[in-house]
């Protein structure tokens, strides 16, 4: 049973597929989508699998650890698990106790490779659209969300427990100084004209909501400032169903096709076309954390006062990159996001 939930988020660099497999549709090769809402999302199943290969990629030849975080939050992974003497292999201990390798490490964390000797000790939930962007007459673009998601966003944050969570914004609402108006109180998305009230202050909920949202998701540094001041100004709330059209009508469907390497022309029949989730959309997801099914604790045994789930956490919060690829088409750069986990100082 899972004793630990945290929220983090996805912010799609490049154009993401997460396939859902071939169709009949317009689309030959749709994104995967919720059943009962059509809203985009990513399967939980393929997720864990992308974020697992990012931490296998963190590992040297001989099992040494590359990043900086892990190396000062687990100082055994450093050591190897093995070394040959006289043919036979020998455990190494530090203080009387086997030391464990980042292979292993990662076995106990997200589940063996093979076989079902025991379960992985961190799960994820589907991650889910947040914030899709739109284009926008005026300001470039705009990120839209609707109370259904927003609701539901919420509700996920409570269950992993985040305290000092604002009031979601009413639909048709912006923040104070959304820069997306091109008169009175009209928007123009995409071809569609929104009637769409402003907060009269800085207190009002859409603008407290997109402030907070700004500080708590968005990374911090200077490179960011462009895109917390964006959040910040141009989310706006629509109705449920204008949202739906939107994630259903202006994603991106990319057409593609196979040259034939003895003629150099197109082959015959290998024209196809794939959907993807735009650049700027933001999703999230709850990282599941429990104690390891394994009998063998390694470096998530109880240690400091910390639980093996709190180990397990603190093991992939400080050990995920700062960037990684999800999705297909991998090497035609498509799929690139840079995640943020919820920090315990972003709970207060």
């Amino acid at each position: 049973m899972y004793k630990i939930a945290k929220p983090f988020f996805i912010a799609v660099e490049t154009p993401l597929h997460a396939g859902s497999g071939t169709e009949l549709g317009v689309v030959d090769m749709p994104i995967q989508r919720e059943r009962h809402t059509s809203f985009p999302k990513i399967e939980a199943s393929g997720l864990k699998g992308c974020i697992r290969e990012a931490f296998e990629e963190l590992k040297t030849e001989d099992s040494k650890v590359k990043s900086d975080k892990l190396k000062e939050k687990f100082p055994d992974l450093e050591e190897k698990w093995e070394i040959e003497r006289g043919g036979k292999k020998e455990i190494k201990k530090k203080d009387g106790k086997e030391l464990i390798k980042f292979d292993e490490a990662i076995s106990l964390a997200f589940g063996p490779e093979k076989g079902d000797e025991h379960a992985g000790a961190l799960g994820f939930t589907d991650a889910r659209v947040l914030l899709f962007p739109v284009k926008s007459m005026k300001g470039v673009f705009a990120w839209i969300t609707c109370p259904k998601v927003l609701d539901r966003f919420k509700h996920d944050l409570e269950l992993a427990e985040i305290k000092g969570i604002p009031d979601m914004p009413e639909e048709k609402t912006a923040p104070k100084d959304c820069q997306l108006f091109i008169k009175d109180d009209k928007i123009v998305l995409e071809e569609y004209t929104f009637e769409v009230t402003k907060d009269t202050n800085e207190n009002g909920a859409c603008s407290v909501f997109a402030g907070w949202f700004s500080e708590k998701v968005i990374s911090q540094g200077d490179e960011y400032n462009y895109w917390q001041e964006k959040i910040e100004k141009d989310i706006v709330v629509l109705p449920d169903d204008d949202f739906r059209d939107f994630v259903n009508l202006s994603t991106e469907v990319i057409t593609r096709t196979k040259i034939d390497n003895e003629t150099g022309t197109v082959q015959s029949g290998a024209l196809f076309t794939e959907e993807y989730l735009p650049t700027e959309t933001i999703l999230y997801s709850l990282v599941l954390a429990s104690p390891v099914f394994n009998k063998e604790k390694g470096i998530f045994e109880k240690t400091g006062g910390k639980s093996e789930e709190e180990l397990v956490m603190e093991y992939f919060t400080n050990g995920l990159p700062e960037v990684i690829q999800v999705g297909g088409n991998a090497t035609i750069g498509k799929g690139i996001v840079r995640p943020r986990v919820w920090r315990d100082k972003d709970a207060q």
